[in-house]
């Protein structure tokens, strides 16, 4: 789950919208030949799918012991270690090198922690996955490495507009920063385009909730609002 601090309410956007919203942004890039791409739909169905296996989380949502509901970045490393092995799987049975995709995206988003202890088992296992779905794919790792480019950028993208950071993102020797409802890359990969960006969210006052089932009630009623914006590249 993305929670963006909105004064005195949350606005809880779903994993699955964040990357749905990443997919509609990627496509309209042009840059570094995007457009007639050969493999485009299966790049955009990877940038699309990257995240299906955080539905069963968002679903059950998470709260720490003071009640605090957690986003995508503070639940526990159980949590985030097990939902890549579900989308990959997940993905597999519809295209091998989407998944080989989504499970190298899994090992960059994660790189930081290659060294960590609790994490070797994870960046086994996902490197085992991918290799195992590339082969099966028939192409080769230099071809995952130049296409995972793309749902890189467009994930950064997403993330940029659905969580408000406030710090530039990097992709690939692109700048990518929010500017008000603005997203802007640098340097332009839509050819002088602004892209609409629209992407689903759920209101709550700001509150403790003392158990995860709590939140989960909460979320059921709250107020639906769409959250609106543009991207466009600068020079």
């Amino acid at each position: 789950m993305i929670i963006q601090a909105d004064g005195d309410f949350f606005l809880f956007i779903t994993q699955p919208d964040h990357a749905r919203l990443a997919a509609d942004a990627i496509a309209h890039w042009t840059a570094d030949g995007f457009a007639h791409h050969p493999r485009r739909a299966v790049i955009l169905l990877a940038t699309c799918e990257h995240d299906n296996g955080w539905i069963e989380e968002d679903a059950e949502t998470h709260v720490d012991g003071d009640g605090t509901p957690l986003d995508f970045v503070a639940v526990p490393a159980a949590v985030r270690q097990r939902i890549w092995p579900r989308a990959v799987n997940r993905m597999a049975r519809r295209d091998p090198y989407a998944a080989a995709l989504i499970a190298h995206h899994a090992i960059a988003v994660y790189s930081a922690s290659r060294n960590d202890e609790g994490w070797l088992a994870f960046f086994d296992g996902l490197s085992e996955l991918r290799d195992r779905f590339l082969a099966a794919s028939g192409l080769n790792r230099e071809t995952l490495d130049a296409d995972y480019r793309f749902v890189n950028a467009a994930d950064r993208l997403s993330l940029a507009f659905c969580t408000r950071w406030a710090r530039p993102l990097e992709s690939y020797g692109r700048q990518i920063i929010l500017k008000g409802q603005m997203v802007e890359i640098t340097p332009d990969p839509f050819d002088g385009a602004r892209i609409p960006l629209t992407v689903t969210a759920r209101r709550l006052r700001r509150q403790r909730y003392r158990t995860s089932g709590e939140l989960r009630e909460a979320l059921k009623d709250a107020a639906v609002e769409i959250l609106r914006g543009e991207a466009a590249g600068t020079a």
